[in-house]
């Protein structure tokens, strides 16, 4: 039993090597990973002998720093090429639905724009008219502010134009009358790393859609908040919005996405 307890602590141990590595900006010094580890040098560099004829890490020759090797990027292609995006986000969806006592729901891209692939109603919602395998318009609803904020212009570009002009003809004022004019909208989506809509695409309510995107930095999955607006907070620093936030944020960061979102101009 010792020897298991001592064994299983030696692999938490010299993980936190590897967990330096990984949040490193680069190749390290010895002494530099040993403290960002929290061990002496001497301890490190016992560990590192292991994990270098593993292939978890390499060290130059010429420079001396140690580095992640072949086989921790192995191991992380593995991990993440056996991630799906909308299996973890729906194992999360109830829990914060309970939280903010309003329906949430989940959106990615189909073949003809932003559709809903999960919806989780709250006990206390009203009633909307949407549905699973819904499309939702890029200019008036959360959900299509969110995906055409992060989305490549080209392929959106006659889809936003095809809803200008309809928006133009049905006199829709509450929306955006030019391009001009959805740039700047979808510019502070961006900025805010948040979509809302109030009373835009259903009279009465209030949506919030934060982006989830991957590894490599493309937009996964919208996770979208609804409600009436007696009882949404439609604040941006609010109660709904400040959850969902962190909720997509730590979404992200668990598929494998670091740094700031990208922008699609």
């Amino acid at each position: 039993m010792d020897k298991e307890r001592a064994g299983i602590q030696s692999v938490e141990v010299g993980f936190a090597l590897l967990d330096a590595l990984a949040q490193a900006r680069g190749p390290l010094m010895l002494r530099d990973l040993a403290a960002a580890a929290g061990m002496s040098a001497a301890k490190a560099h016992r560990y590192l002998v292991s994990f270098q004829r593993l292939e978890l890490v390499t060290q130059d020759s010429a420079s001396t720093r140690y580095d992640l090797g072949p086989a921790a990027l192995k191991l992380g292609l593995a991990s993440l090429s056996r991630l799906d995006a909308v299996k973890l986000a729906r194992a999360r969806v109830g829990p914060l639905m309970e939280q903010l006592g309003h329906t949430l729901a989940l959106a990615v891209w189909g073949n003809h724009g932003p559709t809903i692939v999960h919806w989780e109603e709250s006990p206390q919602a009203v009633t909307v008219n949407l549905r699973l395998g819904d499309v939702m318009p890029l200019l008036s609803s959360a959900t299509g502010r969110c995906f055409a904020a992060w989305s490549p212009a080209e392929p959106l570009a006659p889809l936003l134009s095809a809803e200008l002009d309809r928006a133009r003809a049905a006199g829709r004022r509450d929306l955006p009358g030019d391009m001009a004019a959805v740039q700047s909208m979808l510019a502070e989506v961006r900025e805010r790393r948040l979509a809302r809509v109030i009373d835009t695409l259903l009279p009465g309510i209030v949506g919030f859609c934060a982006p989830v995107f991957d590894s490599n930095g493309h937009l996964a999955l919208g996770m979208v908040a609804l409600g009436s607006t007696a009882t949404f907070d439609p604040a941006w620093d609010g109660a709904i919005a400040r959850p969902l936030d962190a909720a997509a944020r730590q979404l992200s960061a668990d598929l494998g996405h670091a740094g700031t979102a990208p922008v699609h101009a």
